[in-house]
């Protein structure tokens, strides 16, 4: 943790991975993590694919980075199209290997995010039930998922905030928001949460994506919202990857600042398994590698 030039606060920054498919994705994650690492991040986190379709391949993901940097690795899981005890078998599997920090979200539907949603039958149906079973399990940190404008199925606000107090009351012990841009978005957000009775930690997720147009599928899929000044500074950039690149960097910086300004005071970075952007705004956040001292 770093003390910001904004505040007195410290600020506390994680980042999120997913888990490699090919030789030369793995090396690239294996990059990131060695250039983030030095940052000592509150956690790492590893996805998991809906139906645990990159169930192996995230656990020794998470395994390993646990053990080959020394910093708290936290694992996602999904309830779809999983029993329950299957489920449990990988959480045992985690603990054996001394992960405690599971991020339990319930997953989109196996048919795609505009598809029904279907529990499986002897799985856990939703978020709250994993979260519940996670935490009668002992010493499990669990963080769950949190939407400033609204999951896709949420029919207004109450629906939401209702949703997230069920994960609450199951003992969540933090909320990772889904993506965003505006910060008074994320401030708005926030005072609704806390006038629902719901007073664990919600920490902005921070993406960093200069491919616009995936961007855009991306945002689209998850019900994340592109504001228009975006669109604007984008266009025109498809053949230019450098303008993209610092465009990025510059819209995450001055998200974050605006936001630590505003008394935030952790960050929750979506790198996509590249380290430069979430490292560059750290730098701005006041977060600095933390340098061995000699004796």
């Amino acid at each position: 943790m770093t003390k910001s030039p904004a505040s007195s606060r410290p600020i506390e920054v994680s980042f999120e991975f997913f888990p490699p498919k090919t030789p030369a994705m793995e090396e690239k994650l294996w990059q990131s993590v060695k250039k983030l690492a030095p940052l000592k991040p509150n956690f790492m986190s590893v996805t998991y694919g809906a139906g645990g379709t990159t169930r192996e391949r995230t656990r020794k993901t998470v395994v390993q980075m646990a053990a080959e940097t020394g910093i708290s690795v936290a694992a996602h899981l999904t309830c779809v199209d999983a029993d329950a005890s299957e489920i449990d078998e990988v959480v045992r599997t985690y603990r054996a290997a001394g992960i405690r920090h599971i991020v339990a979200l319930r997953g989109d539907p196996t048919s795609g995010i505009d598809g029904a949603y279907q529990p499986a039958a002897k799985g856990y149906a939703y978020a709250s039930d994993l979260v519940a079973a996670l935490k009668s399990s002992g010493d499990t940190v669990v963080s769950v998922a949190a939407y400033p404008e609204r999951h896709p199925e949420s029919a207004n606000w109450q629906d939401e905030l209702d949703n997230l107090k069920r994960k609450v009351d199951a003992g969540a012990d933090q909320a990772i928001t889904q993506f965003g841009f505006e910060p008074g978005q994320m401030i708005d957000f926030v005072e609704r949460v806390r006038a629902a009775g719901i007073n664990i930690p919600v920490v902005p997720g921070i993406m960093l994506q200069p491919n616009f147009t995936g961007l855009v599928r991306m945002a689209k899929m998850c019900g994340a919202r592109i504001p228009k000044w975006m669109f604007d500074q984008f266009e025109g950039t498809e053949d230019d990857l450098i303008t993209r690149q610092l465009l990025t960097a510059n819209i995450a910086a001055d998200y974050c600042t605006t936001l630590q300004q505003a008394g935030f005071h952790r960050f929750h970075f979506y790198t996509l398994n590249n380290a430069d952007f979430a490292y560059a705004t750290c730098r701005v956040l006041g977060i600095k590698p933390k340098r061995e001292t000699s004796k």
